[in-house]
């Protein structure tokens, strides 16, 4: 199959796409690059062509000669969806709406699209599944809703796409983020040897590592049409539901010597447990390899072997907005997060929308 993805520079990129590729899978990259500058370690082997281009400026041309889009390339997480939700919206929602219209119109028949379990936001039943109401608290999590909404409508006897909603990512990847829960645990776990919990850690937050997400790619990709066509898959399994404070002891058990400390409860009402069984029951190749405790034993092998230190686990190579903030700050990109010619003056701001500055940026963190 000939497959284009988006986002291949990105923390999950770098394990999917060579995944696909050691499938047998012919795969060439679309990234516009915001994050190509964190690497932590050596990558795969393998990699695949990748076109450096904004998401926004994709044409019907470059989707031509494709059988799918696996698309990936949305501004992540929900602190900088927050902060700039014009933005957010404009890429996440129209910008992946305009993709699918894109490869529908270039004729590729599939269309895989990476939502997330952030959808239920603060669910009302103990475990919500594919039926349940979605009930978005943020920017990023509204988005993945209307383009759900949006590409559903899409769907025809010559275009076929399907949803995964993704529990909370972690493990490690060569393109590392540091600004997701279980992650951010064990960096601070390993640099300081103490986890500081703000709140008392007791939401809900299902975990889904980064190779079994590529794995269920795989499979949604690889299973037959009807099987997956226009249809919503939460990617994780049922007991890898934890409280925050599960997480956090899990980590502090595994880095030996951490110190762990809860504090109030927070200000973060998120808190829902997912059921995963549609899933493991509709795609039978697809079961996680990973929980919590081998993810974090993973993570504590990779920081001893390349001597992480805490100077560059707090930089801004690994950190979604801190990587923003300076690109802003150094004029390399513009107030709609275009990348500026060097050689060129910063360009004003869209009529009516005032600009995004890094100050902005840092006021908000």
């Amino acid at each position: 199959m000939r497959v284009l993805v988006t986002g291949t520079e990105g923390y999950l990129g770098t394990l999917v796409a060579p995944e696909l590729m050691a499938r047998g899978h012919d795969v060439t990259g679309v990234d516009t690059g915001f994050y190509k500058e964190g690497w932590l370690y050596h990558g795969p082997d393998v990699t695949p062509l990748t076109l450096v281009k904004d998401l926004r400026r994709l044409t019907v041309a470059d989707l031509q000669g494709y059988d799918a889009v696996v698309h990936m390339a949305e501004l992540s997480n929900d602190p900088t969806g927050e902060l700039v939700p014009d933005i957010t919206y404009e890429i996440n929602h129209a910008g992946s709406v305009n993709l699918a219209t894109l490869a529908k119109q270039a004729g590729v028949k599939r269309f895989v699209y990476m939502s997330s379990c952030s959808v239920y936001g603060v669910a009302e039943q103990d475990f919500v599944d594919e039926t349940s109401p979605v009930n978005p608290q943020t920017a990023y999590a509204h988005c993945k809703v209307l383009v759900e909404r949006d590409l559903t409508a899409m769907a025809d006897d010559d275009f076929s796409p399907t949803f995964l909603r993704n529990a909370t990512a972690y493990g490690a990847s060569p393109r590392m983020r540091f600004d997701i829960v279980l992650n951010n645990l064990a960096g601070f776990a390993h640099t300081t040897g103490e986890i500081r919990m703000l709140s008392d850690g007791t939401p809900w937050r299902p975990l889904v590592h980064g190779r079994d997400i590529a794995k269920a790619i795989v499979c949604a990709l690889e299973a037959p049409r009807e099987t997956v066509h226009a249809q919503v898959f939460n990617v994780g399994d049922t007991g890898h539901n934890y409280q925050v404070r599960e997480i956090a002891e899990i980590v502090a058990d595994v880095f030996p010597g951490c110190k762990l400390s809860f504090g109030d409860r927070g200000s973060d009402n998120r808190s829902y447990r997912v059921s995963f069984d549609k899933i493991a029951a509709t795609l039978p190749g697809f079961a996680c390899e990973w929980d919590a405790r081998r993810g974090a034993e993973e993570l504590r092998a990779v920081f001893e072997r390349i001597g992480l230190t805490q100077e560059l686990f707090e930089s801004r190579l690994f950190t979604r907005l801190k990587m923003l903030k300076h690109l802003l700050a150094t004029g390399q990109i513009d107030e709609r997060f275009y990348w500026l010619d060097a050689r060129t003056p910063v360009a004003a701001a869209a009529a009516g929308q005032p600009p995004v500055t890094a100050e902005a940026l840092e006021a908000g963190a």
